[in-house]
């Protein structure tokens, strides 16, 4: 990768990075009545499926670590913990979704796979975290979550991607054409 084009991808990743942060703070003001203790939206982790699909692998698993760093240095280890976990899950669902469906595989069924991962690295980490509770309850609940967030924040993409091709930032951003490599660095 030449300069020009290293600096067009740590711009965009500092560039989404901003955007999860700010994302996740209004997701902070939003009141969600939710089954599941801590249970969100998710609106952060359009960044990530953004990554995903127009911007490569990298850029997505940078995303999801820098999220949950931040987590970790605002929030305490627990919160980073959960964060990297499901995060890194997530990205590595949605990457490998892109990856083996290129074109076939769309905005809901991607951010509804990652949502649902994003929950199941969490419970992992929560149960290494407090080994006394009995989480196989929340299982259910925690995919049901993960389906509606993800539809939620599929709908949310799909939305924003208009003002995104305005900007250039779908079908050439940092030299990537989607038509030709996809999700693929």
């Amino acid at each position: 990768m030449n300069r020009e084009g290293l600096v067009r991808r740590v711009t965009l990743d500092g560039m989404l990075f901003a955007l999860a942060v700010v994302l996740s703070i209004v997701e902070g003001m939003i009141p969600v009545p939710a089954p599941v203790p801590g249970a969100r939206i998710g609106l952060a982790n359009i960044t990530v499926m953004y990554a995903a699909f127009f911007a490569g692998r990298r850029d997505a698993l940078v995303v999801a670590a820098l999220k949950g760093m931040f987590a970790f240095i605002t929030r305490g280890a627990v919160a980073g913990a959960l964060s990297l976990s499901g995060g890194i899950l997530s990205a590595v669902v949605m990457i490998a979704l892109v990856s083996a469906f290129r074109e076939r595989v769309s905005y809901v069924m991607l951010s509804v796979a990652g949502a649902v991962a994003h929950n199941a690295g969490q419970l992992v980490v929560i149960r290494f975290i407090y080994s006394s509770l009995a989480l196989a309850a929340y299982a259910p609940m925690l995919v049901a979550s993960g389906i509606v967030s993800g539809i939620i924040t599929a709908a949310i993409l799909r939305a924003l991607l208009p003002a995104a091709r305005r900007f250039g930032m779908v079908d050439r951003y940092a030299g990537i054409n989607i038509n030709e490599k996809r999700g693929v660095d």
